[in-house]
């Protein structure tokens, strides 16, 4: 195959593509960003980095900014985050950004790039970079459960089968960073902030900043040693139910005393003294309220196990309580009867009942029919015992005589208007009003006394008698309402509005996503047929069509779909109409390609919805993500991203077998005159050719060699001249040897 024409033949398929809508490639080229540092380790102290940037002509539109954009911590550009963009540099080839790390940056593999706004170009991404903002940076403490109470010597013991809860205490939001968890300097898999442990050691901590940040950041905690104790079996002396009066004396000992251990005793879970060395008693305080309780203490000392005693139960034998078993507010109708109840703890007790403030004769019951309105309580008496006690009272019971009744309807459950396909209203309260306007809730007492009806704008709705309704149909939206009626009195509730939903799915498509010139223009479509609907298309948020039933998006832009013909509004998915951006086509390999003849190489394209690989005479090759190539020539790859095209062209060129030669004769006649290296080593431009003459001096270096040494300003003084060369690939050196030139 000849290499002019089929390069020809090349050309005329990409004109082609062209003609057709592809999408056409500007010419400025955009170099990948560098940087002099390899880690970006941030802190309020430190944060200002620079990354030198090169572009190569022709000039960009008067109007350009350069944007240089962050990855996520992945590497990936799905959602670049820009850190800083200049308008001042168009004329500029090469220049520095200069940026602060934002405050959430942590990550292992972020990666920087340059976009350009006009024209449209990215340039491609850096190596990845750690970068993490070190928003803490002082030393954590650690301790049990996070207490804040480091044990002295910083040693806990535990017994075998038991374990310790460590975590820092000193740290904002601890939950919200990673840790490096070491045992006796080495790494544990824990990277939470707390972690469980048996196993004997010394344990500490840092924040876990990442490979390089960690060890800048300063955390490193101090140091928990963990060892193995035993049991010394703690319990707490005497009988494991104890009742004291008030005034009491109460005294609770520990089996064991005066071996060095630390006590700490505990009430119903609270500490409430301690730890304490040789605290191995505690003095109840009866004179105060609520001394009643259960009680426990835990013992920990070198080589003993931090170990808690089984509880104690205490009893105030001077205490009882009186419960209401009545309603609290209670509705009495005319010639209606009504019994108000208490019951008491009280072992031996009597009873008053009391009448707006006054004792009512002969009613030392615990119970009490009542005729008339009035604040009541049952006042109870301990008449045995061991203590002497003060009167109890119950609470007060409100009976009352009303003049109307209210209801109050309201959502049961969530409801929020226009989201709900369903709601249920129901009777919340029942007031009893007075002639005065006073309220009182008589819900619990009345509300299986009166009968009910629903009415829905303004019609009773037959079935519906209980004091719930559950609408589950749009059409059904309105106000509803409650009316009541018990005896002589008529009740309606407050109305409550219903507006659901309707049951749809509006769903908007579009035959693309990516807007690029010359392409098919992006044509959205409805999943509901809008001939009788009044709806709103809008892009980002506003309202650009009412009348197409299909539109036409010409601008990038949030895209969406509203029906309001209901009362409540559908509202469609969002579609995002996006800028072309040709970096979506990632090969996995250059685009020139050096293969052995005979052997196979495999080309790898991602990014895009669909490809076609095609020779020098149009013909289609494949249609999948990857194409092995065996032929040397070039090749067309035709990326499609919707209604958006890239090309790219692959040159196959079978490798090179002849060696690298160590003379030549630089004579003009045409014939060996340049030193011609196999295409292993030449037009490579992560390869550098470097010539040096006999005393060592350096003649001649240049990446993407191009078989073109000696030059014509090349000067030999004299007939036969030594040269020394050297080929290298990343500072590896992969040959090197003389040339002999022969004049």
């Amino acid at each position: 195959m000849k290499k002019t024409s089929s390069y020809n033949s090349i050309l005329v398929i990409v004109f082609a593509f062209m003609l057709l809508g592809a999408h056409s490639l500007s010419a400025q080229v955009l170099e990948k960003p560098t940087t002099v540092w390899t880690a970006a380790c941030a802190s309020d102290s430190f944060n200002q980095y620079d990354v030198s940037f090169r572009w190569n002509p022709p000039l960009v539109d008067a109007g350009n900014e350069f944007i240089l954009e962050l990855s996520d911590s992945n590497g990936n550009f799905g959602s670049p985050r820009e850190l800083t963009r200049v308008g001042d540099k168009n004329t500029d080839f090469n220049f520095d950004f200069r940026f602060t790390l934002p405050t959430d940056v942590r990550g292992e593999s972020y990666k920087l790039r340059v976009r350009s706004t006009s024209p449209v170009k990215t340039s491609p991404a850096t190596d990845s970079y750690p970068m993490h903002y070190i928003d803490y940076g002082s030393p954590l403490l650690i301790s049990q459960d996070g207490s804040g109470t480091i044990p002295p010597g910083g040693a806990i013991s535990v017994c075998g089968g038991g374990s310790v809860t460590l975590s820092p205490h000193n740290i904002p939001n601890a939950n919200t960073y990673q840790y490096n968890w070491y045992r006796s300097g080495t790494l544990l898999s824990e990277k939470s902030e707390s972690i469980t442990v048996s196993t004997t050691g010394m344990y500490y901590v840092e924040l876990d900043y990442g490979s390089v940040c960690s060890g800048s950041a300063n955390t490193l905690s101090n140091t928990i040693e963990i060892s193995a104790g035993s049991s010394v079996g703690i319990a707490i002396n005497g009988p494991n139910d104890i009742g004291l009066c008030p005034g009491d004396a109460g005294t609770l000992t520990t089996n064991i005393t005066g071996v060095g251990l630390t006590y700490t005793w505990f009430k119903d879970g609270a500490i409430v003294s301690g730890p304490t060395l040789e605290g191995s008693t505690y003095n109840i305080n009866t004179g105060v309220s609520g001394f009643d309780g259960s009680y426990e203490v835990e013992v920990e000392g070198a080589a003993a196990c931090l170990e808690r005693s089984a509880a104690v139960t205490v009893r105030n034998l001077g205490e009882f309580e009186v419960t209401r078993q009545n309603e609290e507010n209670i509705v009495l109708l005319p010639s209606q009867t009504k019994t108000l109840s208490v019951t008491t703890t009280a072992t031996t007790p009597t009873y008053q009942w009391y009448k707006d403030g006054s004792p009512v004769s002969g009613a030392t019951n615990s119970s009490l029919d009542i005729t008339e309105t009035g604040v009541y309580f049952a006042r109870v008496t301990e008449n045995g015992g061991g203590c002497s006690a003060l009167p109890l009272d119950s609470a007060n019971t409100t009976v009352v005589s009303p003049d109307s009744f209210e209801f109050v309807v309201a959502y049961a459950g969530a409801y929020t208007e226009c989201q709900n396909t369903g709601a249920t209203i129901s009777l919340s309260t029942i007031n009893a009003v007075s002639n005065s306007g006073a309220k009182t809730d008589v819900t619990a007492d009345l509300q299986s006394s009166f009968t009910y009806q629903w009415v829905h704008d303004g019609n009773t709705i037959g079935g519906e008698t209980s004091r719930t309704i559950t609408v589950s149909n749009f059409e059904d939206n309105g106000d509803y309402r409650l009316d009541g009626v018990l005896n002589s009195f008529n009740v309606s509730s407050n109305d409550l509005n219903i507006r659901l939903s309707k049951n749809t799915s509006l769903e908007i498509t579009s035959n693309g996503t990516i807007l690029c010139e010359g392409a098919d223009a992006i044509v959205f479509n409805s999943s509901e047929n809008l001939a009788d609907e009044t709806f709103e298309w809008l892009k980002d948020g506003a309202i650009i069509d009412t009348s197409s039933e299909t539109i036409t998006a010409d601008e990038i832009g949030v895209y969406q779909l509203i029906i309001r013909t209901n009362d409540c509004p559908i509202v469609s998915n969002e579609v995002t109409v996006r800028t072309f951006d040709e970096s979506l086509l990632v090969l996995d390999s250059p685009e020139d390609i050096i293969i052995i003849e005979g052997e196979t190489e495999t080309v790898m394209a991602t990014g895009a919805e669909s490809y076609e690989w095609f020779d020098t005479n149009n013909t289609l090759l494949g249609t999948q993500d990857s194409y092995n190539f065996e032929l040397e020539g070039e090749y067309l790859l035709v990326a499609n991203f919707g209604n958006c095209t890239i090309n790219r062209v692959i040159t196959v060129t079978y490798r090179d077998t002849f060696s690298i030669p160590n003379v030549i004769t630089a004579n003009g006649d045409g014939i060996n005159d340049l030193w011609v290296l196999p295409n292993t080593y030449s037009r490579d431009e992560n390869v550098l050719v470097t010539i040096y003459d006999e005393r060592g001096k350096e003649v001649f270096s240049q990446s993407n060699y191009e078989n073109n040494w000696p030059q014509s300003t090349t000067s030999f003084n004299k007939q036969n001249m030594i040269f020394y060369y050297r080929v290298t690939r990343g500072g590896e050196n992969l040959k090197q040897g003389t040339i002999t030139v022969i004049r």
